[in-house]
């Protein structure tokens, strides 16, 4: 059988290792899906594939064992779960465009976890409209607080929830658990003073490890979200290194625009022999000097007042 393996990739189908077998590959935005789906999987594993699923690295899903004539019925029943996911598509025969941008990852987030600040799968969705599809190698992470489950500091863009603790003193019964809470778990931001805590704005991380602890209701969450955003982590053979702040108490709407200024800065300076098409930012960042990422990244923004942008990022690692 004559396959185009470019237009195989495309479609979001593998080449393996095994001659005329094809592995169908889904993303799932957030890493959330309704479980309904479930069954549809196991179906077409069980009828079209070997019957096994592989749960990806980057939160999606991929049936191997798939004869190349078989993707367009494989196709037509991944529809509705495509659709579910409510996933970018651009194929009109079925399936959709796979791209050089990862699925986009998170951890469980706040509707789960009490330590998450924002609901990670909502703006994981958010972001996935807002940049798929598109071919650049771009790694997107969001996690809900600064105990980083879901590792956003090894990716391009780490989004880590934070929050303004905000403090109600006649709620405060003096017990200190929130001082202990934050220097033992976090960065003893807080510090006890005449028996109230009194806290650090420069020091806080914003995790709100204070807000758990407190047993009166006296530390809350603030209502407006905020975010710390790291850049340029990356794994790999070539100088692996973990991402850096960039911003701290930044906004959804503005981290938003900066990834989109973004793939435009890239499509500005990528080296156009990369192998596949394809350059890690950071390697573009390298060659034209953060100032320049800088000034193409913020272009537009509006940032909150309480925000901190780095002057400059010096990243560290392992180099070769």
């Amino acid at each position: 059988m004559d396959i185009n393996t470019k237009k195989l990739k495309k479609n979001a189908f593998r080449v393996t290792k095994e001659r005329g077998i094809t592995a169908s590959r889904v993303r799932v935005p957030g890493g959330r899906m309704d479980a309904k789906y479930l069954s549809a999987i196991q179906h077409i594993a069980d009828t079209y594939g070997d019957g096994t699923v592989h749960l990806t690295v980057r939160q999606g899903f991929e049936i191997p064992g798939i004869p190349f004539e078989k993707m367009p019925e494989v196709n037509k029943l991944l529809q509705p779960i495509i659709e579910g996911l409510d996933i970018n598509q651009e194929v009109p025969e079925g399936g959709y465009t796979a791209s050089g941008t990862r699925n986009i990852t998170a951890c469980v987030g706040n509707s789960v976890c009490p330590y998450a600040c924002y609901n990670t799968t909502d703006f994981a969705r958010r972001m996935e409209k807002a940049v798929f599809p598109n071919d650049l190698h771009f790694k997107i992470a969001f996690t809900g607080c600064s105990n980083d489950c879901a590792k956003v500091r090894m990716h391009d863009f780490g989004i880590i929830g934070m929050t303004v603790p905000r403090f109600e003193a006649d709620r405060c019964v003096s017990c200190g658990a929130c001082v202990k809470a934050c220097k033992k778990k976090s960065v003893s931001a807080l510090t006890g003073v005449n028996y109230r805590p009194q806290r650090d704005h420069n020091k806080c991380i914003g995790c709100g490890e204070c807000v758990n602890a407190c047993p009166n209701l006296a530390w809350t969450r603030s209502d407006k979200k905020y975010y710390k955003l790291t850049l340029l982590g990356r794994t790999g053979k070539k100088n692996p290194r973990l991402g850096e702040d960039f911003i701290k108490w930044a906004d959804e709407d503005s981290i938003i625009r900066i990834v989109q200024n973004t793939y435009d800065y890239v499509k500005q300076y990528i080296d156009p022999n990369a192998p596949g098409g394809k350059e890690h930012i950071g390697y573009i960042v390298d060659r034209t000097g953060f100032e320049e990422f800088k000034k193409w990244a913020l272009k537009d923004v509006n940032l909150p007042v309480i925000a901190e942008v780095a002057e400059n990022i010096y990243w560290s690692g392992v180099r070769y």
